[in-house]
Parts: structure tokens; sequence; C-alpha cells
């Protein structure tokens, strides 16, 4: 758990894009970690015309228990916004509806339900970094954590996002919890980099550790004699 706490939890709102399933295109905001939540900025038509068809209805159906799920979720109804969220995946099984579903079960402590949402999203938009950064936060704070998982996933979010500067500190978070001080720091510094202030004390706890490491004499494997 401790981990868990470690990644990066900024309130910075990130624009991100997600295509809907009738290919119109709406303008979101994501939180980052512990779970990027889509808040739509640009709702979609609330009514119908003689010239809508079942698919534009379906779609409209699902956006509004979209974004019913997201206002229960930001007044803390989380059962609320989980229960707006499957509605919307069962109107309209699409990449969003999945990630917003992922979000409420995350909150909820329900890691396998979110990981099992957050890999689906992910087979229908891979190229989401978001949807990744996510799924590997779940593996982590999951009761068997998975942090072999999570480095796959936080170094493909860090692939699609090369300039996020919270992804490199997510993956330094890991790398540096998995032994691999080395690599850990280079994510670090680049988080730095990229803004995120804490990184520089873990830059500093890090090189200490590493020095520390340098000099101190390496013990003989007694399996070895």
């Amino acid at each position: 758990m401790a981990l868990a706490r470690t990644l990066a939890t900024s309130s910075r709102l990130l624009a991100r894009q997600i295509q809907l399933a009738s290919g119109r295109t709406t303008v979101s905001k994501c939180y980052s970690l512990p779970a990027r939540v889509c808040l739509t900025t640009r709702r979609l038509a609330s009514s119908t015309t003689p010239y809508s068809t079942s698919h534009d209805i379906g779609e409209l159906q699902a956006q509004a228990c979209l974004e019913q799920g997201t206002q229960k979720l930001e007044t803390g109804d989380l059962q609320g916004a989980k229960g707006s969220y499957q509605a919307s995946v069962d109107i309209r099984r699409n990449a969003s509806s999945l990630f917003n579903l992922g979000v409420a079960h995350y909150h909820l402590k329900e890691f396998d339900q979110a990981i099992d949402a957050w890999r689906e999203s992910i087979q229908l938009q891979p190229s989401s970094p978001d949807a990744h950064t996510n799924l590997a936060s779940a593996y982590i704070v999951s009761p068997n954590p998975r942090p072999d998982l999570a480095l796959q996933h936080l170094h493909t979010a860090a692939s699609l996002a090369p300039e996020d500067p919270e992804i490199a500190f997510n993956l330094g978070a890991v790398l540096e919890a998995c032994g691999r001080l080395e690599e850990a720091l280079q994510q670090y510094k680049r988080s730095e980099e990229g803004g995120v202030q804490k990184a520089t004390a873990h830059i500093s706890n890090l090189s200490a550790k590493l020095l520390v490491q340098k000099f101190t004499p390496q013990k003989d494997d007694p399996s070895k004699n």
C-alpha cells in the first residue's frame, strides 16, 4: 500500500479526446492517478430529431448516463456513479464508459472489477495512456499485486505520452519499489524536468541510496563456497 500512496496524485487537469461510437469526438478532462475521471465538457444534444437513428438514440442515452455518473462521482455518491456508468456500458459498450466504470470500481476498492473494466477499455482504445496508467495503479494496490504488469502498462503509457511527467513519476515509483534504482532515478529526473515538484525529494533520496549501495562491500554468497 505504501507504493500506492507514492504514485502521483496531482489534480492537474489534462485535456484528452475520447472517440465515441458514432465517430464524433468529445473533449474531456481527465484527472491523474489514482484514477483519471473523464469529465465531459461539451454535452451532446439531449433531444432527438426526425432524422435521428436508433444508433444516435442509444449513443445519447449512453452519454447521458455517463454524465450522470460523473455528477454523482463529484458529489461522493460512488455507488450511484457506478450504477450510472454501468448503465452507460450496458447501452453502448465503448472505451469511455468502461474507463469511467473502472474509476468507480477503483474508488470503491473493487480492484479486480476496475482491472477488468480498464483492460477492456484498452482493448477498444489501446492508445489511451490514461487507461494504461490507471490499470497499472490497480495492479499495484490490488490484494494480489502484480508489479510486473504495472511496469508493462506504465512503459506503454510512457511510450504513448513521453512528455507526461506524472507518468514518468509513477514509473519511477514502481521501478524503485522493484529495486531497479538506476532506471527509477532516470524516470524521476524526467518527471522533475516536467515540473513534478515531489520528484526532487525522490531524486535526492534515491541518489543517497545509490551512493550507499556503491560504497557498501558486497557480501559473499555462502552458496558459492
